[in-house]
């Protein structure tokens, strides 16, 4: 091919220099020291960078290595402890580089059957892990949580019309530890929360949560937490299937964190009821060890979730109805097979290296946790419920824990953050890196006691 004859030519030495960019990067890591910049200084670093007639390769890829990657949080390096980070696999994040290169349409199965297939694959072993069985459940991966939310509850209210004759405002019930997007979600469909509260693990209070139901005939989906966010709680899902089969609703459980521990058996048997749920989210980019941006959205039948989400167009008459479309399962239409980076390395690994990474990063957050207990000026409030630990210093005042934190967060050697657990600011931990070190984590906390 003449490659001055393109519209858009290939630079072949630019491209060597990025691939083996992004071998070593997947090799070395990431530079911990990397943060976030002020727009001021990335307009000078950046500003003027689309022009006439362009850069070129190298120039623009000069950009990306020397301005934008210094300027952005590296949540997937050992030390990040703050959210709930990401720790791909190498053979994730390779592969993650390599399916850019294929350009593959995963929207319908005419445009990526191969593709959607290996998908499935990865989304009939979780089902499975769950206890679902895999000749009727299934689903799709979208970009994170809160889509896969959405995409759930508007199958659960679709569900709920087709046998209700509604005429007053619909709810969801969720605990006071429901993740943020929840709310966001009542807004975008049209409904109420009704929020129940947690107890002091964090876990909803069920005796209350079947009082509320009784008060309200109008709720069509309780919401269960598995490994909530800020504290790591899990719901007692068999309760809450009770609770849901009694009064004909739909079961959703947020798993965006949690669920990933169902990959270890011994730590499965915490999500006693999942069986019984009707849908559930889990983010491979969470502690499944895949790059951004993966969630894993799964119907215990997959039937109701193509009855709210299949699209009708005359431009879509063509695709195969009686195949298995992506599209058909969330609130979308196009999109990449995002759920290959786990395929992949679930294929290289084996599941079992997976139960083995979440006891090992399990039995890190337990190390940090007995740690802190035994520093006198730190208070271990709770944990660790799955990786996630809460705890206070004694000594220095919430401005003093604050400064502590963005010191350690510009240097790179420990990202934890403040959060309010139960109307107090305490600092927060969650494990998800197989390579963190805690005895280096308590070398860090151990400054708490001064600035």
């Amino acid at each position: 091919m003449n490659n001055k004859k393109n519209t858009f030519p290939t630079d072949e030495t630019s491209l060597d220099e990025m691939f083996m960019w992004a071998k070593e990067r997947i090799i070395d890591g990431p530079d911990p020291i990397n943060g976030a910049k002020n727009s001021i200084l990335l307009e000078k670093q950046l500003g003027g960078a689309i022009t006439k007639d362009g850069l070129g390769w190298n120039k623009a890829f000069d950009l990306f290595t020397k301005a934008i990657v210094p300027s952005t949080r590296p949540f997937d390096h050992p030390t990040s402890l703050a959210f709930v980070a990401a720790a791909p696999t190498p053979a994730a994040s390779s592969f993650d580089a390599v399916l850019g290169a294929a350009e593959i349409f995963a929207g319908n199965w005419d445009g990526g059957s191969g593709a959607i297939f290996a998908e499935n694959q990865a989304i009939k072993w979780i089902s499975s892990l769950a206890g679902w069985a895999n000749e009727i459940s299934g689903g799709v991966f979208v970009s994170g949580g809160t889509l896969g939310n959405l995409s759930a509850l508007h199958a659960a209210r679709i569900a709920y019309r087709s046998n209700h004759s509604v005429t007053e405002r619909l709810s969801v019930l969720c605990s006071s530890e429901a993740h943020s997007s929840i709310t966001s979600i009542a807004q975008v469909i049209d409904v109420d929360v009704i929020e129940i509260s947690s107890d002091k693990y964090g876990k909803i209070d069920v005796k209350e949560t079947k009082e509320a139901i009784k008060k309200n005939k109008n709720i069509f989906c309780i919401i269960a937490n598995a490994g909530a966010t800020n504290s790591g709680a899990i719901d007692d899902i068999d309760a809450l299937a009770d609770l849901a089969y009694l009064f004909g609703i739909w079961l959703h459980v947020d798993g965006a964190y949690g669920l990933a521990a169902l990959a270890d058996p011994q730590s499965a048997k915490l999500f006693s009821g999942i069986e019984r749920a009707d849908s559930l989210i889990v983010d491979p980019h969470k502690w499944l060890f895949a790059p951004y941006d993966s969630c894993a959205l799964i119907y215990r039948n997959a039937k109701r979730g193509a009855a709210a989400h299949g699209q009708k167009g005359h431009y879509l008459d063509v695709i195969d109805k009686t195949a298995w479309n992506p599209s058909d399962f969330a609130l979308h239409l196009t999109r990449r097979p995002r759920g290959l980076p786990l395929w992949f390395s679930l294929a290289v690994y084996g599941s079992q290296a997976y139960a083995n990474a979440i006891q090992k990063t399990m039995k890190i957050a337990k190390k940090i946790a007995d740690e802190i207990e035994k520093i006198k000026y730190l208070e271990l409030i709770l944990g660790p419920q799955l990786t996630v630990i809460l705890f206070r210093s004694l000594i220095l005042s919430e401005e003093e824990v604050y400064e502590w934190s963005e010191r350690h967060r510009r240097d790179g050697s420990l990202l934890c953050l403040p959060t309010i657990w139960k109307g107090k600011k305490v600092l927060r931990i969650c494990v998800i890196n197989t390579n963190t070190d805690p005895s280096q984590v308590i070398k860090v906390l151990k400054t708490l006691n001064k600035l």
